[in-house]
């Protein structure tokens, strides 16, 4: 079997914990960020984690991760 080629577009914006958990980065957090309030800005840049339903395609994309 040949290796899989890990897509480079989701291992830019996907990590895996050490418990193997998907990490990703908030939306919002861009531009426009005037309006927005210190502690809603100070929350996105936290990393959130990706749900369970959508794990295994992500992982799938990011085998070597």
């Amino acid at each position: 079997m040949p290796k899989v080629k890990t897509h480079r577009g989701a291992a830019k914006r996907f990590s895996l914990t050490g418990t193997g958990k998907v990490r990703r980065k908030k939306a919002y957090h861009s531009h426009i960020l005037t309006k927005k309030s210190s502690k809603r800005k100070r929350n996105l840049r936290k990393p959130g984690i990706l749900d369970d339903r959508d794990a295994p395609a992500i992982k799938k994309l990011i085998p070597y991760l």
